[in-house]
């Protein structure tokens, strides 16, 4: 009997299953067929699957309102994505289309806002969460989107100096705030306390000596982020109770405060594997903040979360092909693909992220234990299933093909572009891969288009100075 790839799969996992599926012996990726888009666009490619994006949405705020409605919860849902996540233009079109709130951390935050503002995409009502270390242009610019009435505008005190510094150089406006908590760390953490935030013994006495009696200053928002996301932990829940507890303090003796900020995230698939139960967390989230007020006797707060690798991680994939492979000992088989894997998902080698790897064709074909590795001279410039060394199964296939074993590493569409950059100078010189963009129109038919294609000589050579034209 041939062990094939598929038995392989379909044997250990529930497969298919939700995004992916096989059609005509080749993977397709909601529907997609990769291989149509590897024969249009040749390879390597980034693929964003927009229409993913709403569906994430969706899911959240159903959840979440169901849990409302069951606790008989007074306060509402508000949904947010970070922009950090992704900036790209259609990204986060793709989420404004269902009416999300925003987070920014940046300065240049708010111009892309104001672009967004002027294509008559982003309207004035909408919420902005304003995180991150406020330098002087970046609270000017915030300034600048209240004048424009952004009227929904809230600045999160990362730091018990940055008021200050925000009233200095917003007049007489009056402004609305929210306080961040820090933290404390899990366990392995290279340290105790996150740096963001202020500490959780500091802000009731801060909020008494800054903010109360400043006509100023409205109070609006607790916030706080566990960095490993929403898990059903004794440290999540200890740090979430530390935090309702606090809002609840607050509430006591602040009447304009009404919202309580969870930060953080809810987990992707980055395995066929993965099991999240997404519908109980949010429902002991909602049971928990309720008990916790009808017990101080306070309203209870309006529920924010800011959800972005949540919102657009798993709309994203990139597609490669193996153009060679190498047997380096008798144990060690080594394919080969035509990028680099740290220049295109630098999570898996910075922080050891993990995304759901498998073949696009050849699913026929029997397997073997490989490692992947990239194009440039970078001895990190690898990828296996685990942090120590173990290798991944993937079918096997004869250097004499005619068609080669194409690669897609999926659920890539959060902060992988954020970080190693979009276009600009990567190691080694190797281009960044042609964007290719996947919808749906009116009528549920897919679209696809290159938004940009793969990076050309002419456009490092520009940045690094080799050409005539001067820089901009």
């Amino acid at each position: 009997m041939k062990n094939t790839y598929f038995n392989l799969v379909e044997q250990s996992y529930y497969f298919p299953q939700e995004g992916f599926d096989i059609r005509d012996g080749n993977l397709c990726f909601h529907g997609v067929s990769l291989k149509y888009l590897i024969e249009k666009y040749g390879t390597p490619f980034k693929l964003f699957y927009l229409p993913r994006i709403g569906e994430q949405i969706k899911k959240a705020r159903n959840l979440f309102n169901r849990a409302i409605n069951a606790n008989h919860y007074n306060g509402k849902y508000q949904y947010c994505y970070c922009t950090k996540c992704c900036h790209f233009h259609h990204v986060i079109g793709a989420a404004l289309k269902h009416n999300v709130n925003l987070e920014t951390s940046s300065a240049f935050d708010i111009d892309l806002l104001e672009k967004l503002y002027h294509k008559g995409e982003l309207d004035k009502s909408r919420i902005i969460i304003h995180n991150g270390y406020k330098t002087d242009d970046y609270i000017k610019k915030i300034m600048h989107l209240q004048e424009l009435g952004f009227v929904n505008s809230i600045i999160i005190l990362d730091s018990p100096r940055e008021l200050s510094r925000i009233l200095k150089l917003s007049g007489d406006r009056q402004i609305k705030v929210g306080l961040r908590m820090a933290i404390d760390e899990e366990p392995q953490s290279a340290y105790y306390t996150s740096r963001l935030g202020m500490r959780h013994t500091e802000i009731m006495d801060y909020y008494k000596k800054k903010i109360k009696g400043n006509p100023n200053v409205e109070l609006k928002m607790l916030h706080f982020f566990v960095d490993s996301g929403i898990k059903d932990s004794l440290y999540y829940w200890g740090e979430f109770n530390k935090a309702v507890k606090i809002y609840t303090e607050l509430k006591a003796e602040c009447e304009t405060i009404d919202s309580l900020n969870l930060g953080g995230g809810f987990p992707i698939r980055n395995h066929l594997g993965f099991e999240y139960d997404y519908e109980y967390m949010i429902r002991e989230i909602v049971r928990n903040i309720k008990d916790a007020c009808v017990n101080a006797n306070v309203d209870e707060p309006n529920i924010f979360t800011e959800f972005g690798k949540y919102t657009v991680g798993e709309s994203g994939a990139i597609i490669f092909e193996v153009i060679d492979q190498k047997q380096q000992n008798d144990k060690e088989l080594w394919y080969i693909i035509n990028n680099s894997l740290m220049n295109t998902i630098p999570d898996a080698w910075s922080i050891y992220e993990k995304f759901i790897l498998l073949p696009v064709n050849k699913w026929e074909n029997e397997y073997a234990r490989v490692n992947i590795g990239g194009i440039s001279c970078d001895h990190s410039d690898y990828y296996n299933s685990e942090d120590l060394n173990q290798e991944i199964l993937l079918p096997t296939f004869d250097d004499k093909d005619k068609e080669p074993l194409y690669l897609g590493f999926f659920h890539t569409g959060a902060y992988q572009d954020s970080i190693s950059g979009y276009g600009g100078i990567k190691h080694c010189l190797i281009p960044a891969p042609k964007h290719v963009i996947v919808d749906r129109d009116e009528k549920g038919n897919f679209i696809d288009y290159v938004y940009r294609n793969e990076q050309s000589v002419n456009e490092m050579l520009n940045i690094l100075g080799y050409n005539d034209q001067p820089n901009e």
